[in-house]
């Protein structure tokens, strides 16, 4: 292994390296023209004409830069919290190194450019907390390196582009807080990588059983939030099939028909939101005895007389660091 010292010069090395570096023409384009399109707020922290830094000035606020061959490269953005108003910077789209993009918690607006498809180094996309608006574009399954995808608390509409199902290494995928129509596409399913699916309060339409429809669904499947949408129809048994579910949030839908025995095997079940629907029967005792289960909240059903919640229910929201990698 190498010693402390050799790890401190190789620190020192690349630093040199980088300084000492040009940064790519098209990266430091595109990003003066993204600091012309966001005013003020991050144009005092903005310093100089180089985002990867220049001579004295330090890389911009927010910008980080690697150094590929003879040149320096911008590798992630994250400007977010700071109010940035106008349409989604289009010149985002050029900078083809990108491995993060956090525009999250700002007042952007208009839709995503559908030229967002050439950064096909982006692992994480983040733009929740916006006022963009128009339709997801398709093109963001052309983004193969994807892990981590939120889109949630802005005015999508229309449907979810069943293009979203070509990212392979998708684990989070948030769309919460939308105006969603249609069904929820059941090639999400194929996703092999996919820990958290929110949908929650949008305006979906359909069935669980259409959303598992193929063998093997949603393999890694922990959280699975379907929360106040127009959902019909029951809970399959089947659903007892993704083995790894922790939490299903299915509040405020229009569901109907009794709850099967079946859901009471999931190993890890923790969390089970059946409130304000239209169910009936009654809860298997076995729900009861299960040795991981938190919370199970009914009200707001037709439930026979004499079934009970179990624990208290609080509204589960996902905290900043749970979208970190």
């Amino acid at each position: 292994m190498p010693s402390q010292r050799s790890l401190f010069l190789i620190c020192i090395l690349s630093l040199l390296s980088l300084a000492h570096s040009k940064t790519l023409k098209r990266d430091v384009k595109a990003l003066n023209e993204i600091k012309a399109s966001l005013g003020w707020r991050v144009v005092y922290a903005w310093v100089g004409d180089d985002p990867c830094g220049d001579g004295d000035l330090p890389p911009w606020s927010g910008v980080t830069c690697s150094t590929q061959g003879d040149y320096r490269v911008v590798t992630e953005l994250e400007v977010y919290a700071v109010s940035i108003v106008g349409p989604f910077p289009i010149a985002v789209t050029n900078l083809l190194e990108l491995t993060r993009l956090d525009l999250h918690n700002n007042k952007l607006t208009g839709p995503i450019p559908p030229q967002i498809g050439r950064l096909k180094r982006l692992r994480i996309l983040n733009l929740r907390w916006n006022k963009l608006q128009d339709v997801i574009p398709p093109e963001i399954g052309e983004l193969k390196s994807l892990t981590h995808l939120s889109l949630s608390f802005n005015n999508f509409k229309g449907e979810i582009p069943k293009e979203l199902a070509n990212l392979p290494e998708l684990r989070y995928l948030y769309l919460q807080e939308n105006r969603l129509i249609g069904r929820i596409p059941p090639e999400l399913g194929t996703l092999q990588n996919l820990r958290h699916l929110d949908v929650g309060n949008n305006h979906l339409v359909g069935t669980i059983r259409e959303l598992i429809r193929f063998d093997g669904s949603f393999p890694v499947l922990r959280n699975l939030y379907l929360n106040n949408n127009y959902l019909t129809g029951g809970v399959p048994a089947q659903l007892a099939n993704l083995t790894n579910l922790e939490i299903l949030y299915l509040s405020y839908n229009k569901m109907s028909g009794v709850i099967p025995s079946a859901l009471a095997y999931i190993p890890k079940l923790t969390y089970l939101y059946l409130d304000h629907n239209q169910f009936s029967g009654r809860i298997p005792d076995i729900f009861y005895r299960h040795p991981f289960l938190k919370e199970m909240y009914i009200e707001g059903n037709s439930f026979r007389p004499g079934v009970n919640p179990i624990g208290l229910h609080k509204v589960l929201e996902v905290s900043d660091s749970d979208f970190l990698v």
